[in-house]
């Protein structure tokens, strides 16, 4: 299908992050079992649930649009959860791994940040200020986890530095 019209544009990018989100729910079991914070944990876990409630209203957005939003890879999030997967497999586990792991997942936070701002403008622009509202939503939500992230992140990076030493 040739892209040729904001709509186009906005369902094809609506593909692209269903599919993050589905990669992400794949993901994160595995990172909650490398994770050796519990606080971590915990976090990861509350994620997880939130995961899949923003793939429930993306599927209520296809529903609204009309369209199925399966059957697109994500390139990009395959590539930052690969990025994540090596830091399970290189670092001993330990506080140096969570570390690594905060680091890697709020570089998932961010770029699903950035998707999720780009289809809320195209939502907008497309008068779908219901779609836009939902996907703001899954915005915050994504804005807070990253938050809660750099929250952990403070303690479990204290942490490395004395396992290091």
């Amino acid at each position: 299908m040739s892209v040729d019209t904001l709509q186009k544009l906005f369902i094809e990018e609506l593909k692209d992050i269903y599919s993050a989100e589905h990669q992400i729910t794949r993901a994160l079991p595995k990172i909650i079992k490398a994770t050796s914070s519990e606080e971590l944990k915990a976090a990861f876990e509350s994620h997880l649930e939130e995961t899949k409630n923003q793939i429930e209203r993306l599927d209520k957005i296809g529903e609204t649009l009309g369209r199925s939003l399966k059957g697109k890879t994500c390139e990009g999030m395959k590539g930052v959860l690969s990025e994540g997967t090596e830091v399970i497999e290189e670092v001993e586990e330990g506080e140096v791994r969570d570390a690594g792991i905060i680091s890697a997942a709020q570089r998932v936070e961010h770029y699903e940040m950035a998707a999720y701002g780009a289809v809320i403008e195209f939502a907008n622009l497309l008068g779908h200020s219901d779609i836009a509202g939902l996907l703001s939503e899954t915005l915050q939500e994504e804005k807070a986890a990253d938050a809660k992230l750099t929250k952990v992140s403070k303690t479990v990076n204290s942490e490395a530095v004395t396992a290091s030493a």
